[in-house]
């Protein structure tokens, strides 16, 4: 095998050899090695030992993959969690009801005593990170089969993770780098103890929702606080009531200088998954062809769901989390797809491509290796094109909209088990299905869940190609004469599945008799009928092209590193822990029009409309504004709230600290402005902003506002820029 490890250093892919902060995830493990004299160029005062280090506490140790999906980090000594409130905000919704409604009104433990147990949330820790490629790539060659090549490295993996002795809670995560070509391990530490300290009310913490999600100027208290609980010796452990505060190996100081414009930020934290080297023609397809596909299929759903929360408080409860998981994506493909054509993204990705057929010509070796990948890659996107339209249809309709359809999906895994395992082995499944269909219906409208199939139903059967649709589904829509709508009325009045007592009562009473009346169930028979087919008429064809993309962009990434030898390049997103850096900067999103980097408590004063769900404030709050009590988190006399700056964020992000050039928390990152959603695939930095709450604001709201001023004494707040 080739040697190719010298290509794999890492800094941003662009047009220009500049490096300009900002764009690039960057590994904590070498930043000494590629990043740190720059860091440090634009205002950073520590060093890479003080953000990644195994033989003394660091920045890494002080942050948490919070619950697998945010990050979080630890600010004080007693185990203490900040992240965002979107992160958090399933754990508030499941201790509230209308008797204590802690998304509405907020929640503040009195102490320790008070703070609610969590069962199922886990915070884990980054104990620390190896290159491992040599060693996970070992024998492999490049006339190996796709199915040799994955086979091979998978056993290497298995050795790697046998070769290391682990201790209770330890794990070990080896993730593949630029497409496969390079590999690294992780060796993680998790916590099982995590309890809701505080949160403030939805209409802080969510403030702005929908209309304000993705948007600059931005002025949402988006945090939530936990507190990790270990064994009395300090050692992860499941929940007891004897466990205690766990005492970390570094938290995070706090600053109370607050940022200005050019101060250097740097984001820590978990992004889940970006794409910066997709060819041009999985770029268009992406924002040309599936985004609004996405995009139209939520509009209606979003529709549904919003007249519902307007009408019926309880609906407003139950449907929060739904809506916002549905909003949040839905938001972000219009912003993704209107950024790539303002930036003419997919214009300079080609222009890239361009550049990169000629240097391989000029180089007979290189050409040789990777000449045709890209014309290959074309080909089979073009290809696919078809069968990831149809899928993305059924995927939008039948496994995140309709509730009811992704119920189905779910029991079919009982379903499955009972085929293939027998009665026994489903029995052994209730308890866990029982709890998991006592959740579903608890936060179940029958009535808005029917209105949204009656909404997505003729989209199926007017926007997917007849071929790619069930038999089974067009006899019933011919049965009711055409009529979609109908059909989905006709399908809920039928189905046992819209009375959640009489399933549980089933499941519990006789899992064959369950399985036998679910497989007779009129909806269940359609949903399955659909997605069935979909499997094989669509699926299994769209995964024979992605199967042959895999290796393709595999060797498309190595030629790229190859045929740019004077560029460093950054690995994608994949949910590892990563370093971003950048400045506090605004930017000018559109002719005329500039926007600064900071907002303030006055702004949401001026956004203020009583009563509504998205724009009301609490009179607390406003009180503290209308005597400008601020205590020492203001500034000359304002409340800052919120701030933008260049870092390169993603999904995972979220509840990411916002650190100074000194090791101090500064804010809290929550989000990226509309315009620059487009950075999983195509970083800008005229307009990629992420977006933080100020810390100030955070340290305002425990304490002025919601009287927990205990939380505060335990941190430790300093003041950088005075010297003390």
């Amino acid at each position: 095998m080739r040697n190719w490890n010298w290509l794999f250093l890492f800094i941003p892919l662009s047009l220009t050899t500049a490096l300009r902060a900002g764009d690039g995830m960057w590994l904590p493990l070498l930043l000494e090695q590629l990043n740190e004299s720059e860091m440090q160029a634009l205002g950073m005062k520590m060093t890479a030992e003080d953000i990644y280090s195994v033989n003394q506490g660091s920045l890494k140790d002080a942050i948490v993959h919070f619950g697998g999906f945010c990050t979080g980090e630890v600010i004080s000594d007693r185990g203490l969690v900040l992240t965002n409130h979107h992160c958090g905000f399933s754990q508030i919704q499941s201790h509230s009801s209308l008797e204590n409604n802690y998304l509405e009104a907020g929640f503040w433990a009195p102490d320790d005593a008070g703070e609610i147990p969590n069962p199922g949330l886990f915070v884990t820790f980054i104990v620390r990170m190896e290159d491992v490629s040599a060693a996970a790539l070992r024998g492999v060659t490049d006339g190996m089969s796709e199915a040799e090549r994955q086979s091979t490295v998978d056993k290497n993996l298995a050795a790697i993770r046998a070769g290391i002795e682990l201790k209770p809670f330890e794990d070990i995560v080896i993730r593949p780098f630029f497409h496969g070509n390079q590999y690294f391990l992780f060796l993680t530490e998790t916590y099982n103890d995590v309890r809701l300290v505080a949160a403030p009310p939805s209409s802080i913490g969510k403030f702005g929702a929908d209309t304000d999600n993705w948007v600059w100027p931005r002025h949402t208290g988006d945090f939530s606080l936990f507190r990790i609980y270990a064994s009395p010796d300090n050692e992860p452990a499941e929940y007891s009531p004897d466990n205690v505060p766990f005492r970390p190996r570094h938290h995070l100081p706090i600053s109370l200088d607050g940022v200005e414009t050019g101060d250097f930020t740097l984001v820590f934290g978990f992004p889940g998954r970006t794409d910066q080297y997709l060819p041009a023609a999985a770029m268009r397809q992406r924002t040309e062809v599936l985004n609004p596909i996405q995009i139209g299929v939520r509009d209606r759903s979003l529709e549904v769901i919003g007249t519902a929360m307007r009408r019926d408080a309880q609906i407003k409860i139950d449907y929060a989390s739904k809506q916002a998981r549905i909003a949040n994506g839905w938001k972000k493909w219009i912003g993704e797809s209107e950024g790539v054509e303002r930036t003419a993204g997919i214009a300079r990705r080609r222009d890239l491509e361009t550049e990169f057929r000629e240097r391989l010509r000029a180089k007979p070796q290189l050409l040789d290796r990777y000449g045709g990948v890209l014309d290959s890659l074309d080909r089979l996107y073009a290809a696919q094109e078809p069968f990831a339209v149809a899928n993305t249809y059924v995927r939008e309709i039948f496994n995140y909209n309709v509730e009811l359809f992704r119920l189905v999906n779910m029991l079919q895994r009982l379903v499955t088990i009972y085929d293939n395992n027998g009665p026994g082995a489903a029995a052994e499944r209730v308890a866990g299905y029982t709890r998991y269909l006592e959740g579903f219906y608890q936060d179940f409208s029958l009535d808005v869940d029917r209105a949204i199939a009656r909404a997505l139903l003729p989209v199926y059967f007017t926007e997917v190609q007849p071929a790619f649709q069930a038999q089974l589904a067009q006899d019933q829509l011919s049965f009711v004469g055409d009529r979609a709508a109908v059909l989905a009325d006709t399908l809920y009045t039928l189905s046992v599945l819209t009375d959640g007592d009489r399933v549980l009562a089933m499941l519990n009473r006789d899992v064959e008799g369950f399985v036998r009346q679910l497989r007779g169930d009129p909806l269940y028979q359609f949903v399955r009928a659909v997605m069935e087919h979909n499997d094989t008429a669509v699926s299994l064809p769209y995964n024979r092209y992605a199967e042959r993309m895999d290796p393709l962009q595999r060797r498309y990434m190595a030629g790229l590193m190859a045929a740019f030898p004077e560029r460093r390049f950054y690995p994608d997103a994949n949910g590892t822990l990563r370093v971003s850096y950048g400045q506090v900067e605004g930017y000018d999103p559109r002719d005329a029009v500039t926007y600064t980097p900071k907002t303030y408590l006055d702004g949401v004063m001026e956004k203020y409309v009583p009563g509504d769900y998205e724009f009301d404030v609490p009179d607390r709050l406003r009180e503290l504004y209308e005597n400008e009590d601020y205590g020492p988190y203001g500034e000359d006399g304002r409340m800052p709230v919120c701030f933008i700056g260049s870092n390169h964020t993603s999904g995972g992000n979220s509840g990411s600290p916002a650190i100074d050039g000194e090791g101090n928390l500064v804010g809290l990152n929550f989000d990226r402005v509309w315009e620059g959603t487009m950075s999983d695939i195509n970083y800008d930095r005229s307009i990629c902003r992420n977006i933080m709450v100020d810390i100030r604001y955070v340290l305002f709201l425990i304490d002025k506002f919601g009287g927990a001023g205990h939380l505060v004494e335990e941190m430790t707040l300093v003041h950088p820029k005075a010297g003390r």
